[in-house]
């Protein structure tokens, strides 16, 4: 993990990579709680014995399971002394390169693109952050998901 003592010392590290998280497994009891969460129970994810002779030998993570963990990863990767709120934005591009199969483990690694100074909220000043999270699953040639983030912190 890497930790910064503020906002101001993170905005030094436009256009860098500013770390990664540690390696999580995606077994299948963490896709059928996000099946039950989001109702989607496409066979793919929830049925083992019917996605044994499906296109990739077993059950596979939804692609917006991988995306639900981008907090989670983001808190291992980085940490920002000083914050007092953050909240997510919005999400400018999110891609899906390859599958999660079950039991894989996955990681992130953070690119800091930009950040913007917003208007004070209350007695608080904030940044917008713009990241690219690349999130890898082990041993495979194409990453899980490529997605470009849009945070608000405020100190």
């Amino acid at each position: 993990m890497r930790h910064f003592s503020s906002l101001e010392a993170l905005q030094s590290c436009v256009g860098q990579d500013i770390g990664e998280s540690d390696w999580v497994l995606i077994d299948q009891k963490r896709i059928d709680l996000f099946a039950e969460a989001t109702g989607d129970h496409q066979w793919i994810h929830v049925d083992p014995a019917r996605a044994q002779s499906g296109p990739y030998g077993g059950t596979i993570a939804h692609g917006f399971l991988t995306l639900s963990l981008l907090p989670m990863l983001s808190a291992q990767a980085m940490k920002i002394e000083g914050t007092k709120l953050g909240v997510n934005y919005g999400l400018n591009k999110v891609r899906f390169p390859s599958p999660v199969r079950v039991n894989s483990r996955v990681r992130a690694r953070i690119r800091l693109l930009a950040m913007e100074a917003l208007p004070p909220l209350g007695a608080l000043s904030g940044f917008q952050i713009t990241m690219e999270v690349t999130i890898e699953c082990e041993g495979a040639d194409k990453p899980a998901a490529v997605v470009e983030s849009v945070a608000r912190r405020y100190a």
